[in-house]
Formats: C-alpha cells, sequence, structure tokens
C-alpha cells in the first residue's frame, strides 16, 4: 500500500455498498442514498463533546463583543454563508454577528467557482479583509480537511489570536488541522465517490445548526422552545410571533396582537409587559437587567 493512498480521505473513498448504483432501478437507488444518509446523525452524535465545546467557545466570545465566522469553499462555504443569513430573522441578532467567507465570494454562492478554493493566500486575505479581531471565532469548514483557502485563512486567524474551529469530514487530516477545536463526524465514503454534497454536506449542515442554535439558546435567544428574538419580516413570522405570545400569555388572538402592536412587535417585551404589568420602556428596562433572558425577567419579582 503505497503512502498516498494510505493519505486519501475518507471522502474521496469508493463506497462499496454503491459501486453498482447505475444499474439498480430508480426506487433502489432511493433506498441506497436513504440508507446512506441515515449513517450521518449517529456520526455528528459523536461528536458531541466536541461541538459542545465549541458552542461554550463561541458563547465566550459574544459575550466579549466577539463574532462569529464560517470560512468555506464550495458546498461547505455555502452551508456556513446560509447559517450565517439565518440567524437574523431567527434570533434578531445583527447580520454581524455570524458571517459567512466563501472562496470565490458571492459568485460562487449560485454559481460553482472550483478553483478558487486552491490557494491559501486567498483565504489569509479573506480574514484581514474583513478584520477579524482576536475577540472573534472562525471556524473553518472542508469536507476533505485539506482545502487551501481554509487552511489560509485558519491559520491568518490564529496568528491575530483569534479563536478557531474545525469541522471535517474526514479523519485523515484530524492532526494536520490549524484549530482550537476539531469537529470531526466521519460518515464514510460518499454515495457518490467525492460528492460531499451528500453525506458529508448534511452531517455540515447538522454541526451549524447545532452550533448556532445551541449558542443562541445560551444567550437567552429562546424560551423554552420558542424563537422569542425573531424578526417578524413577513406574514409568516408575524403570525409566529403573535402564536408565541397567544400560548405564553393565553391571551385571545385579538388581545395578543393589541399587546404586541404596544410592544412594538418584539415578542419579548411583549410577555415581559403582560406578566410584569408594565410598559414597553418598562419592559425593556428589566430584560436589560436580567441579561435578555426571558424566563428570568418574568419568573423574578420587581
Amino acid at each position: 500500500m503505497t503512502r498516498k493512498h494510505r493519505l486519501l480521505p475518507t471522502t474521496e473513498k469508493r463506497n462499496r455498498a454503491s459501486e453498482n448504483i447505475d444499474k439498480l432501478s430508480t426506487k433502489q437507488i432511493v433506498e441506497l442514498i436513504n440508507a446512506e444518509d441515515a449513517l450521518v446523525p449517529a456520526a455528528v452524535a459523536r461528536q458531541s463533546k466536541q461541538i459542545a465545546a465549541a458552542i461554550d467557545l463561541i458563547v465566550a466570545r459574544f459575550r466579549k463583543g466577539g463574532r462569529l465566522f464560517y470560512v468555506g469553499a464550495g458546498t461547505s462555504g455555502r452551508l456556513g454563508v446560509l447559517d450565517a443569513a439565518e440567524c437574523p430573522p431567527t434570533f434578531g441578532v445583527p447580520p454581524s454577528l455570524v458571517q459567512g467567507i466563501i472562496a470565490g465570494g458571492r459568485g460562487a454562492l449560485v454559481r460553482s467557482v472550483e478553483g478558487a478554493e486552491d490557494c491559501a493566500q486567498d483565504g489569509a486575505i479573506s480574514i484581514k479583509k474583513i478584520r477579524v479581531r482576536p475577540s472573534d471565532v472562525v471556524v473553518g469548514l472542508a469536507a476533505c480537511g485539506m482545502t487551501p483557502f481554509v487552511h489560509g485563512a485558519l491559520k491568518e486567524a490564529r496568528r491575530i489570536g483569534t479563536a478557531t474551529i474545525f469541522v471535517t469530514c474526514a479523519p485523515e487530516a484530524v492532526e494536520q488541522l490549524p484549530a482550537e477545536i476539531i469537529i470531526n463526524p466521519v460518515v464514510g465514503p460518499e454515495v457518490i465517490t467525492g460528492s460531499t454534497r451528500m453525506k458529508a454536506g448534511t452531517a455540515t449542515k447538522l454541526v451549524l445548526n447545532t452550533l448556532t442554535t445551541g449558542a443562541m439558546i445560551k444567550l437567552g435567544k429562546v424560551y423554552g422552545n420558542l424563537m422569542v428574538d425573531l424578526q417578524a419580516t413577513n406574514e409568516k413570522l408575524r403570525d409566529r410571533s403573535l402564536r408565541i405570545v397567544m400560548e405564553m400569555t393565553n391571551l385571545s388572538r385579538p388581545g395578543a396582537r393589541r399587546l404586541l402592536s404596544r410592544a412594538q412587535g418584539k415578542v419579548k417585551a411583549a410577555v415581559v409587559m403582560h406578566f410584569r404589568r408594565t410598559n414597553l420602556a418598562g419592559a425593556t428596562k428589566i430584560l436589560d437587567e436580567c441579561d435578555q433572558f426571558l424566563r428570568k425577567a418574568i419568573e423574578e419579582t420587581s
């Protein structure tokens, strides 16, 4: 066995279960892909300790005024940008708090720019350009673990003194990764060799979902399992805000609507106004005193 073969990342190896997939019926193809996809959640679960450590690190940096940056190429980069883009409407945070950097820039979000991932210097430049600070966190995303753009970005982040995390599905790359915390869900070879938009992409999405959701819960952006800091920027989210207030206060729909109106559409403030019998200014003050944790704000007596 050659050294080159030994170093071949798992994400590039052939999947024995799908070697004859082109001979299968459509239903058999679907069942095979589904069977392989079913392996992903368990692989992510095996990284729960590392994911929890990453969440705690991110929360600590957020509390010091830091930001979270995802850096990736191709599918990994797009997943990072997607997760970052969904944080403001879901958790009411500014777009600057969680940001995605993708090799090839914004154009790479909708059209493949394959060569963009090959330059480590470009990754370092991307960190400098966006003015990453020591108080921030940079998360490298690379299914194969070897993407030069991502390595360049992480090395520059470490030079600055920024906290670093790496998410990869290739166990072969772990020892060479420039990061403090490594999250390595090993999902095995892809159904179509090297197509890491499949299992590796799914694993990455699950990890990123957990990182930001876990961090936002720890920051008080969630009460129970309700997204009480959501930004009601469309009709669906306005209706969701109304339903959350109705559920938490037992008010009728018209009553909840009037309360939300008085709270300028802010769910947290509306709930505090109801339970603490105060106005918007009073609710805002109470929330600030409780570090924006709604549970603490409505359970404490004035």
